[in-house]
């Protein structure tokens, strides 16, 4: 299943892309890299400059999954200041599924903190190629690392590209759990169970109630894309996650739902966006 979540890898980024072209004060998130990064489509997003089509987008995006684009934008901007908040207690940056996201590059304080980006194979490809179009090389402190999450061990091949588990790491996870099965999920965190002390993870779950169909949250038509088609698999009840990280060795800092990251990125802007309760974002610190 980790080959569904490779076919998303665009689709989040083109929609932070497009936020971009809304005026800066009602930008939930900044990402002046989105654009540039995306491997194809970047000629449609010009047309996203004029209103009536960035309107007409979000419309659209909302009317299947209401909730959806802020959600997108929050999960992005929480991670982002967690990340920059925890640099003087983190030695590197894991990014477990990172498909074309852009913090590596566009925090300068990044610079000097190793990141490993994993994704398959199809994305990682990509993501060279328009990196070397945007700088020219690949940036000194990062590694991209082509991982087939189904077969392969991701212990072993982090430590082939020189990751240690004595590094304190910020892990980020977004966006991925929903692909695994519950042995793909106890997979990542027997790897995360060895990380050092100190360590982050930030990572989203989807809502069991949801996967289950014991609760819709006007995402019916989502439901029969995704869940009904075997592509989301696996859900989580916020109750639960306190005593599942605890196997692990990680507790529980935050578990955060949407609604909350509205209020505080979404209402500063002015702008009346919905927010889904499907979806949920874990802060985690290995003890």
């Amino acid at each position: 299943m980790a080959k569904e979540a490779a076919k998303t890898g665009a689709g989040p980024t083109a929609l932070i892309a497009i936020e971009q072209y809304f005026p800066k004060e009602e930008r939930i998130v900044e990402d002046d890299l989105a654009c540039q990064i995306l491997p194809t489509g970047r000629a449609f997003l010009w047309f996203m400059r004029l209103e009536l089509l960035r309107a007409w987008m979000v419309r659209v995006t909302e009317k299947d999954s209401p909730g959806l684009w802020s959600g997108m934008m929050c999960r992005k901007r929480y991670i982002d200041e967690k990340l920059l908040d925890s640099l003087n207690q983190i030695d590197a940056v894991v990014n477990l599924g990172a498909g074309f996201d852009t913090r590596a590059y566009r925090f300068p304080s990044l610079s000097n903190t190793p990141v490993w980006e994993l994704d398959q194979p199809e994305n990682i490809g990509s993501k060279q190629v328009r990196l070397l179009k945007v700088f020219g090389k690949i940036p000194a402190h990062v590694k991209l690392v082509a991982i087939d999450f189904d077969h392969e061990d991701l212990a072993s091949v982090l430590e082939t590209h020189g990751y240690s588990t004595t590094k304190r790491t910020f892990f980020v996870w977004e966006a991925v759990s929903q692909y695994l099965t519950e042995k793909g999920i106890r997979t990542t965190f027997d790897f995360l169970a060895k990380a050092a002390s100190g360590s982050r993870l930030a990572f989203t779950y989807v809502l069991k109630e949801f996967l289950d169909g014991r609760a819709m949250y006007s995402w019916e038509k989502s439901y029969q894309r995704f869940v009904e088609k075997k592509i989301w698999i696996f859900g989580m009840e916020p109750e639960a996650w306190p005593g599942f990280l605890k196997e692990y060795g990680w507790r529980v800092i935050e578990d955060m739902g949407y609604d909350e990251m509205a209020e505080n990125y979404v209402k500063p802007t002015g702008r009346t966006l919905a927010s889904t309760p499907i979806e949920r974002m874990v802060y985690a610190e290995k003890l």
